[in-house]
Formats: structure tokens, sequence, C-alpha cells
């Protein structure tokens, strides 16, 4: 047998167990918080606690003393590190020293304990006063041409307090200019079920999952990315649940989990299988296979209603819930009729019975849930494969009834809420008409930016200043290199944040801000006293969230805090609101937050519940805000969702988080278990595609984009071949290492989201590295070689 690469090495456990406790005490170790950790973790997620900063899986209503999962606990951890980074670290790096280390060294070093302004003379950070610091942006803010030359980014960590001011300061600054991280994830569902069900949040609350006979889960890895989502899992699994998984890769955690709050199973070595059928569908497939069960479903529809005579069978679909609530179904159904089995068998990489068995399930299961991550939305076609998830459940009325509906599964524990309290770029007349009235002002009706938009803005020079509330922007969008062009043509860039990271160090014109803030874990003092601020989970639910910690250093503030200085300071004369007193009470900030939003009734007071209170979802009601007034079918015309690759070298690529990774922060260097040790640098392949190429695993390879938008040199140099599961066609490799691959323009029209999940690529022998190109070590991005001030 071949001996493997050096880092890579079966790993036959199953997910959670032994391996994700030894991973916990690792990581408390690393940050150098064993004991503090332990009581910071304690209080994740708990009545009177702090939210976990990680993903968005809501609270049980009866917590247990351990609600918190490896990779919570990573984030919790990486965020109440005791490590810091004070003025005379800044000293000590030049930027031009700090862009060469990797992004992991770079977030690694610790809490930012002070604000910082960039010195174009020296090439360093230095220290600047609070009101220094936000003069000099209100400076370079009111110099814009226009108030759309300002840019408003928000990460999904911010919370509902600091999202509510933040868009009110950009509105009435006078723009909605606002790119959010939901533009590059779940911006998909925020455009596609809103046309399909009037509203764009999940139709199901956590207790739906304990009443589903039959959960399909597509495009998502829970082990990973929201690894809370697993004790659900299992607990539906063990009582008899059908689970489908449709998933290019074979993920542990879908196969099977040893619950570390098990004893029984952490004492045998035990584990619960999850997935009762694991469908490995090809990358782009989503669409194809959905249209296959569908039309699968509707043909046996028909047989038994031809022969109801003899048998007395009920109809699979829900024929009284078409009738009554949809609109759309004759021509869905026309659609799916002239769609050819060869097409759909052979852009899903499924086989016609496979997909026919899933729809017989189907049609005998009596409550259905459909959970779905990016990789759904993340293509092309995302907004079109929500909408026929959506057409799949509409079929037998899987919605607005215990345990059924559907379950996107969010990233940040409040990119949701963001949304929910008005960040949007597109916002409605209504969101618009209730800020006039509540602040006596007229806020701008136009469209503003999305993530791609504005970048494009930013290159063009439309756009001149970009305040980012958190976020890595330029290494999370798509297109680096396209990005750090965009944020070096900057005049002023500001950064909110908790630790440092790349976007930081590309440099505005005129000024750059770093200005630390505040993580969920620590103690906010405001002039009333002790503070909360609030979240929303990725089921409506609305809980506070109370931290305990001292702040690093005196000098950080809360992210409310610095948001209402800069307004303060920018907006002067013009301001609608008393920033210092809603900065002093969150209180005030929740009782307008009410106001604007009625969904927020009584919002004070519901927040002392314990676990909070989940918003009015209308979907649940099967009352349909849509233009139609029901429920409608979506359409999807044809079955490729990408490039059609009649060329058989091409590959299609599906980028990754690894286990020691959340967005853009990589934890460590482990992807445990897909067997990666000590390495970021690898392209993921099955054999026949080696065997195809005449490679081996553990050859070095260079990757080139094979789309319409590809330049010569847009390329990831120097990945090594792991051979993994994965079907014909396809290959994995890890965010954001291949960014680079994928152009800006290469986005669901509909959404505007970036296709991360299926980009057509071309393996060559490896090369030289270009001056433009970016850097990919063992340890990941470096950077191009760019120099950084270029």
């Amino acid at each position: 047998m071949r001996k493997r690469p050096e880092g890579i090495r079966n790993y036959d456990a199953p997910a959670g167990g032994w391996g994700a406790t030894k991973a916990l005490a690792q990581t408390l170790k690393r940050q150098q918080i064993v004991v503090q950790g332990v009581r910071t973790l304690l209080k994740a997620n708990q009545p009177g606690g702090f939210d976990c900063p990680g993903c968005a899986w809501p609270d049980p209503k009866h917590t247990s003393s351990f609600e918190f999962c490896e990779n919570g606990a990573k984030a919790v951890t990486w965020e109440s590190t005791a490590k810091r980074i004070g003025p005379d670290f800044f000293q000590a790096h030049s930027v031009a020293a700090l862009w060469q280390q990797t992004d992991h060294w770079l977030e690694s070093q610790g809490r930012i304990t002070h604000p910082l302004r960039y010195n174009r003379d020296t090439d360093h950070f230095e220290a600047v006063g609070w009101q220094e610091a936000f003069d000099g942006i209100a400076q370079g803010l009111n110099a814009l041409p226009n108030p759309d030359a300002a840019e408003f980014y928000t990460s999904g960590r911010a919370s509902n307090e600091a999202a509510f001011l933040y868009q009110l300061f950009a509105r009435n600054f006078g723009t909605n200019n606002f790119p959010d991280c939901s533009n590059m994830c779940h911006e998909a569902t925020s455009v596609g079920l809103p046309r399909s069900i009037g509203v764009g949040k999940a139709t199901v609350t956590l207790e739906d999952y304990d009443h589903a006979d039959l959960i399909l889960s597509m495009g998502h890895n829970p082990g990973t990315n929201h690894p809370r989502m697993m004790a659900t899992l299992r607990d539906a699994a063990r009582r008899g649940a059908t689970i489908i998984v449709f998933n290019p890769l074979r993920e542990r955690a879908l196969e099977r989990f040893e619950s570390p709050q098990a004893p029984v199973e952490m004492a045998t070595l035990s584990s619960t299988q999850i997935a009762t059928t694991y469908l490995q569908i090809r990358v782009g497939g989503d669409a194809a296979a959905l249209k296959g069960i569908g039309k699968a479903l509707v043909a046996l529809d028909r047989t038994i209603q031809a022969s109801n005579q003899a048998t007395s069978q009920p109809p699979v679909l829900d024929h009284a819930f078409i009738a009554g609530h949809t609109a759309g179904y004759a021509e869905f159904v026309a659609d799916l009729d002239a769609t050819p089995w060869e097409a759909i068998e052979g852009v899903c990489g499924l086989t016609r019975a496979q997909l026919e068995d899933v729809a017989r399930v189907y049609a005998a299961a009596k409550a259905t849930i459909c959970c779905y991550g990016m990789g759904i939305t993340q293509h092309r076609s995302g907004t079109r494969n929500v909408q026929q998830i959506m057409n799949l459940l509409l079929l037998k009325g899987n919605i607005g009834r215990p345990g059924a509906g559907i379950s996107p599964l969010r990233g940040h524990s409040n990119v949701q809420g963001d949304r929910t309290v008005g960040i949007t770029e597109r916002p409605k007349p209504a969101l618009l008409d209730s800020l006039r009235d509540v602040f006596q002002f007229e806020p701008p009706r136009h469209d503003g930016h999305s993530v791609v938009e504005s970048i494009a803005a930013m290159r063009s020079g439309a756009s001149k200043a970009m305040i980012c509330l958190g976020g890595n922007l330029a290494v999370a969008a798509s297109d680096p290199l396209a990005c750090f062009e965009a944020f070096r043509n900057l005049d002023l860039a500001v950064h909110i944040t908790t630790k440092l990271n790349r976007t930081q160090l590309l440099l505005a014109k005129k000024a750059s801000y770093i200005l630390p803030c505040l993580g969920r874990t620590e103690l906010d003092m405001q002039a009333s006293g002790k503070q909360s601020v609030t979240v929303e989970d990725s089921m409506s639910m609305v809980h506070a969230s109370s931290g305990f910690l001292e702040p690093p250093s005196d000098q950080v503030r809360s992210e409310p805090a610095i948001v209402g200085g800069i307004a303060k300071a920018t907006l002067g004369d013009r301001s609608v609101a008393d920033w210092d007193a809603l900065v002093g009470d969150y209180a005030l900030i929740r009782d307008k937050i009410e106001a604007v939003f009625p969904d927020f009734a009584g919002y004070n007071e519901r927040i002392l519940a314990p676990g909070g209170f989940q918003l009015p979802n209308t979907a649940q009601q099967r009352i349909w805000k849509t233009d139609s007034g029901k429920a409608n079918f979506a359409v999807f015309p044809g079955l490729e969702e990408d490039l059609a690759h009649a060329d058989p070298g091409v590959l299609t690529l599906t980028t990754l988080r690894s286990h020691d990774q959340y967005n853009t922060t990589i934890y460590g260097l482990d992807d445990r278990y897909r067997g990666v040790f000590g390495r970021r640098d690898v392209l993921f392949i099955n054999q026949a595609e080696l065997d195809r190429r005449g490679l081996q695993e553990g050859d070095v390879v260079d990757v080139a984009t094979a789309m319409e938008h590809a330049h010569a040199d847009r390329v990831v140099r120097g990945l090594m071949l792991v051979c993994y599961d994965l079907p014909d066609g396809c290959c994995a490799s890890y965010y954001p290492e291949t960014q680079p691959l994928i152009a800006l323009e290469h986005v669901d029209p509909d959404s505007l989201t970036p296709s991360y999940k299926s980009v057509p690529v071309l393996l060559r022998v490896a090369g030289p590295v270009g001056s433009e190109e970016i850097v990919v070590n063992r340890e990941g991005v470096v950077g191009s070689r760019t120099p950084v001030n270029a």
C-alpha cells in the first residue's frame, strides 16, 4: 500500500466523542485560558449568560450545563484569549512585515487593546485617542462627494442593537450601501423564499425536529459548521426518523456521531448512525436532483390516482393544499414532464432509481423538514436551488404544520438578526416609512450596494470610504486580488474589530483606522450600568446575551458605543437621534427597534424570559405575503446551473471550511474528520480522476479557472492532491485559499451570491508563482507578492 503524504492519514473515529474533547483541551491551552476558559464556556448559551459568537443554531428550551460544541468552544476561546497586542506590538511590526504573515498567524496574535491609525510615513499603525479617531473618520466621511461614496459593511457577529444604530447612522448620512456577510452566504434564501412563501427565514422551530419523521439534509456539514445541530440529528436518528443526506463529500458527522454529552457512548466508544441514506450528488447537481424527486413524486401520484377505484389509496400529493394555498402548480408540473430523466441523471450524478427511492420515502412521510446550507446557496443557481426545495415541500403541504418546513442553516449567530433590524441594501418602503415616522427624517429611497457591487464601486472609484463592522471582507469575498485593489483605492478605511486580519492591512490612500471592540463574552458597562445585547437565531428566536469577562483593556469599547461615537461626530446638527442616550442605555435602542418594527412589541420585557421570544412568521401560519397572495411554485427551466463541460479535463471545484475554521478565521491547521493534519495546501479528488490524469496522491499541481470570466493568471499554485471519496468530475479545496479562482462576475444573477461552491477548473503541472498571484503554503494564505502599499 502506497504511503500517504505528510499530514494526511485515515481518520476512522466518529464525529464528536473523545476527539472533540481532546481538541477542546488543546484549544484552551493554546489560548492560555485553561481555568478561565472552562468557567466561560459554562455560561455559553445559558439564560443570563452570553450567546456563542459561532453558529446560529437555536438553544433548546431546557438547556443543559454544556450548551456548547467543539467549534463553538473554539470561537469562544479565540475571542476570550489571554493574548494581547497593544501599541508596542504595532511599533515592532510594520504593515509590510505583517502582510507577509499568514492569516492564521495574524489573528493568533491576540486581542487588539487600543484604537489605531495608520502612519504612512513610518508604515506602522499607531495608537490614537478615541475622540481624535471619531473626528478623523467624520472628516473623511464628510469630505466625500456624496453619501453613496461610502460603504457600510456588517458582519453577522454584530448585535441587534449595534446593527440598528449602524443602519440608522448610514441612512441618516444618506445611503443604503449595506454590503453584508449575508450577501456571501444565504442571500439566495433571502431572495428566493420571499418570492415563494413571503418570508426569507426558516419556517420551523427547534421543536419541529422532534416531530419530523423525514429530514432531508442538503449541502451542509453540521459537524464543522454548526455542531450543536448534531445533538438534534442524533435525537432524531435514535427515535427512528429517516435522514437522507445529499452531499458530494462523505462528511463524518453526517455518517456517525458520538455525543460528548452521552456517558454511555463515551464510555463504550460507540456512536449513533446519522444518515439513513447518503447520496453523493455531483457538485452543482442540486436542482437536477430536486427536479428528479419532484418528477418521480408526481408520477407516483398519477399512478395512484389512476388506480384509485381499485385500491382506494390516498393520493401522494396534498391536492387540497395545492388548490387552496398555491399558485403555479400546472406550470411547475409541465416543466417536470418536459425534463428528461437522462439529463437529470447526467447533471446530478445520481440514478433515476435512487431519486425514485427518495420520492417513495418522501411520499410515505407524514412530516418532512428540509435543512440546507451554503452547498445549496453558493451557486449561480442558488436562488433557484432554494426555490426547488420549497417546491418539493409544497407538493405535500409540508409547511405550517408540526414537524414540517424549510430550515436554512445560517452561519454567524446574528446574521439573520442584523437583517431583521434593517441591514439591507434593498430596503422595502415599509421599513423606510417607519424610520421616517419614528425619527422624523426622510431616508434614502434608492437601492444600495451588496458586497459584489460595493467592491466594483470601490475599484471604479465611485466609492471612496468603507466602514467594516467586523469581518474580514477582502478575504471573505471572491476574487481577492480584485478586493485588494478595491480597498487600496479608498480614501478612508475603518475596521471595528476584536483581532487583526488581512483586510485591515489594505491601506486607504488618506486614512486607515482599527477600532477595538468588546466581544460577546465581555462585560459591557455604559452610563446606565451593565448592558445586555440581543441576537436572533436561525429560527427567529430573539434572546439576550450578557458578557462577564473583563475587557482586554480600558481602551476597548462596545460596538454600539463605537457606532454612536462615529455617528455623533459625523452628523452633528443633522443627527436624528440622541446617540449618547442610546449608547448609555441599550434598552432605549430596543425601544426604538420596537417602534420601527412592531413585531418586537414588548421587546425589553420579553427578553427577560429564559430563551427569549419568537418573532412572527406568516408562512408558519399559512399566510402568504407574496404578490399572488399564495405560496408560489417556481419554475426553473433546464438543469445545468453552471457551465456544461464538454471538456472531460474540466473539474467542478467546491470550496470548503476545514474543521479548525470558522469563515475566514483559522483556529488551527487540522481538518480532523477529513484526515488532514498540520496543513491547508490540499486539493481533494477521487482516485478515478487521478488515474485519468496520470497523477498520484501527493503530487503538487496548479489549479486554474476554466470559466468565461477567467484571466490567464487566475490560478492557485502549489496544491497537494489528496485522494478522497468524491463523485467523478468533482474536486474540493479550502476557502479562502482558492478564492482567486472565483471571478467577481461568477455569481447567482438573482441574489449576487458568489458561486464559491461550483467553479470549473483545470489541473496543471505546478509552476513558478507570479508577482500578482496569491501565495499559499502549508499554513494557508500568505498574501500576494505585490507590496501592500502598491
